[in-house]
Order: structure tokens, then C-alpha cells, then sequence
């Protein structure tokens, strides 16, 4: 939602935006080497989604749809089903087709360079939205326009920072990691991994990636509570791992929520119910709702407005104090 964003344009303003781009004909050079974004009525934008198989994911999807219909803006999707290599290839189908702006959500850090760096040759700006690149090898402001997404460090010192008030300090964790080399698994990782370090008496005896699904979550989990019977604490670095994990604790004859605690990231509506049900105990909001701040973005960049490198979310954070009065907007 526009509202959560720091940076943000009103309903308003962006129907005024577009009238103002009707009447322009030409792309406003940028000074920094991007590529324009001609000033057109409307824009035919290409959405390189990751994969579609989990609620966050669908969210976002229905935002950029919604929002291009919204404005009468013809969108090119594609799914990239979990591979990066799939991802690549649909955003050179993306620039063959000619599409005036391409938003991506990078599968992983590294191996979508190429992909930024050849729309980038091909004249068609791109913007990052949810995940990020490697900033070493493409820059903001440079080779793509800008970053739209949360701080995903600051979602991992927030559940750690919530963890320690918990649990007094006192916690043996087991950490499901999100997807590897993916930027928020490593920022969620580091984020919670500092918070932990600095009290003494936590420790995490076991990091392991789940790859941000469900169904893979349980069963690492599974793996891992056998190996650490000791284990009290699970921190996953989304939803869906924590409610995978959930399975895997009740299979194991323990409760969630009592015998061992659960903190997590997402703000799903799977994630508020269990918390609701006292089997988690908090989570950090991403929100996947990224259409109106991302089209808002580009009409912006298409006036020639210099559009910050990165646009960080403000999110909530749920625990029990205010997950029941959530539920019922959440996705």
C-alpha cells in the first residue's frame, strides 16, 4: 500500500502525472547514464516475477496486476517458478519484446546481473522491487534506477531484538534460512545473527535454508529438531518456514509456542492466525504490495525526477498485542 511507503504519490498526483505525460513526446535524458523512460499516456512494463508458490508472492503479483489495469498500463508477466536461470531468460523475452520498463524481482543476488546489465544495453530501465543484486557488480542510480523493498536487515534485528525480550536472553535457536544467496536470506540472516552474537547467553546451533517454502521448512525443521532436541527457539526467515516449522514441532510431540518459540517475518495471514493460536510468537512485516509505489516510481522517472536508489517500506510488527485487530487486511 502507498500509505506504508516512505516514498509515495497519491491517487491525485498520479492521474496528474499521467495527463502530464500524454502531452510530452520525448524521453528526458538522464544525466547519470540511465536509460529514459519515454513520457507516453500509457506504458506496456514488464513484471519478471520470482515464483508464484506461496501467499507473499501472490500478493505482490495482484498488486502489479491491479495497479497497471488502474492506470490502463499493458503488463507483460512472467514466472520465473523458482529458477534464476528461467528469470533471465524471461527478461530478455521482456527486451525483445520492447517493453518501455521492466520491474524485477531478483531470484538471486548474482545471477541476475546479466539480466539488469542487458536491459540496461537495450535502452529499457529497470526497477528492483522486494529483492536486490549484488551492489558490487550493479549499482542504483547507475545500472538500474532504484530498489523498492523493506530493510531486510532491520526485519532480522527486530525479531531478535524481540527473541531476547522473550526469552530473557536465555534461547538455543535453530535458524531456517530463506532461499540461498537470495538478498533477504542473507540480510535477514545477518540482521537476527548480530542481535544473537551480542547476548551470551543465545545461540544458534543450527542455520539451515528452507528456501522461504512451506512443505521444506517442516522437513528441515524435522531434521534439525531431531539433531537438537534442545533446541527452544525457532527463528525463520518467512511465514511459511514457521508454519512448516509448526508441523514439524507437533510431530515431534512438543508444542509450539510453549515448548518451543517461534519468531518469524512475512505478516501473512497464515502467520497472525498462529499467532492468534499462541503457536508463534511474533512476526515482522514485509509487505508484498508493491504496485502503486513501483508505477508511482516510474511516472516519476519518466519527468525526469531524480528517484532515490533505494525506497525503503515501512512495516508493522505482530505479536499478540495486535495480530486478531490485523488479520483481516492481511494476505
Amino acid at each position: 500500500m502507498v500509505s506504508t511507503l516512505r516514498f509515495s504519490m497519491t491517487r491525485r498526483a498520479m492521474l496528474l502525472a499521467s495527463v502530464a505525460i500524454a502531452a510530452g513526446s520525448v524521453g528526458i535524458a538522464h544525466a547519470d547514464g540511465l536509460p529514459p523512460l519515454k513520457p507516453k499516456a500509457t506504458y506496456k512494463v514488464g513484471f519478471a516475477q520470482t515464483e508464484s508458490n506461496n501467499p507473499w508472492r501472490l500478493a505482490q503479483t495482484a498488486s502489479m496486476q491491479e495497479e497497471a489495469k488502474k492506470l490502463g498500463w499493458q503488463l507483460v508477466y512472467t514466472d520465473a517458478a523458482g529458477s534464476a536461470a528461467k528469470q533471465v531468460a524471461d527478461v530478455n523475452s521482456m527486451i525483445a519484446q520492447g517493453v518501455d520498463a521492466i520491474f524485477l524481482s531478483p531470484r538471486e543476488e548474482k545471477p541476475l546481473i546479466p539480466a539488469v546489465m542487458a536491459a540496461k544495453k537495450a535502452g529499457i530501465p529497470v526497477f528492483l522491487i522486494d529483492r536486490n543484486v549484488d551492489a558490487t557488480l550493479a549499482k542504483p542510480g547507475v545500472d538500474y534506477v532504484t530498489f523498492i523493498g523493506s530493510d531486510f536487515v532491520l526485519e532480522g534485528k527486530q525479531a531478535g531484538e524481540w527473541l531476547v525480550k522473550a526469552t530473557g536472553g536465555k534461547a538455543i535457536i535453530l535458524e531456517l534460512e530463506g532461499s540461498t544467496g537470495s538478498s533477504p536470506a542473507n540480510d535477514r540472516k545477518k540482521g537476527f545473527d548480530d542481535i544473537i552474537a551480542a547476548n551470551p547467553g543465545m545461540k544458534i546451533v543450527a542455520s539451515q535454508t528452507g528456501d522461504f517454502a512451506r512443505d521444506k521448512g517442516r522437513q528441515v525443521a524435522e531434521s534439525l529438531l531431531q539433531a537438537h532436541p534442545e533446541a527452544t527457539v525457532i527463528y525463520a526467515h518467512n511465514d511459511e518456514m514457521a508454519i512448516g516449522a509448526i508441523a514439524a514441532i507437533e510431530a515431534a510431540g512438543k508444542k509450539p509456542g510453549k515448548d518451543i518459540l517461534i519468531v518469524s517475518i512475512d505478516g501473512e495471514k497464515d502467520g497472525l492466525q498462529a499467532i492468534i493460536d499462541g503457536k508463534m510468537g511474533a512476526t515482522v512485516e514485509c509487505n508484498p504490495r508493491f504496485g502503486p509505489a513501483a508505477y508511482a516510481a516510474a511516472i516519476a522517472y519518466s519527468k525526469g525526477e531524480k528517484i532515490p536508489p533505494t525506497m525503503v517500506n515501512k512495516d508493522n510488527f505482530y505479536d499478540m498485542s495486535n495480530a486478531a485487530a490485523s488479520i483481516a487486511t492481511s494476505y
